[in-house]
């Protein structure tokens, strides 16, 4: 089988961001034929439709990947109800200037680390929603919306939780899965 290229991010520029840690977390977690490259939003800048067709150099490289990638794995925090202002600017970025999008057909998977007990489920709807008017393809089962964040994590940042630990690797192999029934999809002519 063909290996599979995943991109993630996270939609948090903390240093020790819990999101970022769920990630690493994922890159330990990964199936065999499966390769996870993280990126950094940090260095992509407030998005301005004056720079759309001359994009700072952080996000030519962002959409680069992109469409390098084969899926993407995106973990969000929850800022007041919603996904973080980082998160929204990024996809924004790369889905500029209109007719050169690097979303568009992208499988998709969402996972999300919150001080919260809910987790991050109202951030993921709103994501969701985002990644649909993208013409995106997100995988539905299973959500993973960790919380409250200090229980499930300990001091140095590791993923104690087991449960939690489970539910990311049945998530990858699931977005590996749907990744290639996708692209097969694709090869015959039954998925755009």
């Amino acid at each position: 089988m063909s290996i599979v290229n995943i991109l993630g991010f996270a939609g948090s520029l903390r240093e020790k961001s819990y999101n970022r840690a769920a990630l690493r977390v994922a890159g330990q977690l990964l199936p065999e034929d499966v390769r996870l490259e993280i990126f950094d939003l940090s260095p992509i800048t407030p998005f301005s439709e004056d720079q759309e067709k001359t994009p700072p150099a952080a996000v030519s490289d962002f959409k680069r990947r992109i469409r390098a990638a084969d899926a993407i794995l995106i973990a969000t925090p929850e800022y007041n109800y919603s996904i973080p202002g980082v998160l929204k600017n990024a996809i924004d970025w790369a889905s500029r200037p209109y007719g050169d999008s690097a979303w568009g057909g992208k499988p998709v998977a969402l996972l999300g680390v919150s001080a919260g007990r809910f987790g991050t489920a109202r951030a993921q709807a709103h994501l969701r929603q985002v990644l649909l008017s993208l013409d995106m393809h997100p995988l539905n089962k299973p959500e993973i919306m960790i919380g409250p964040a200090s229980a499930a994590f300990d001091a140095s940042g590791d993923l104690k939780d087991e449960k939690a630990r489970e539910l990311i690797r049945r998530q990858l192999d699931a977005l590996v899965e749907w990744t290639r029934c996708l692209t097969q999809g694709r090869a015959l002519g039954l998925v755009p």
